[in-house]
């Protein structure tokens, strides 16, 4: 992707309503942001290595925490 707005000879762009403009933007800010700290993390990475495995967290513990989330917002049909 890239930067600039499309070529004004384009076919003519569909304009939003106001809130989801604003709804489109937040979203452009929040991906930005997980964007800068997935970035800042690299970054770091790059300067000091990799860290110690005694300071990671295994991959299970977020998985796990994270389904037990999905379970809890909508229960399997049994």
């Amino acid at each position: 992707m890239n930067d600039q707005p499309a070529p004004a000879d384009a076919a003519v762009r569909q304009q939003l309503e106001p809130a989801v403009a604003d709804a489109v933007r937040a979203y452009a800010a929040k991906t930005r942001e997980q964007a800068d700290q997935f970035t800042a993390v690299l970054e770091d990475i790059a300067e000091n290595g990799l860290p110690s495995v005694e300071d990671c967290t295994p991959w299970e513990d977020p998985r796990e925490a994270h389904l037990a989330r999905l379970t809890a917002q909508r229960p399997a049909v049994v």
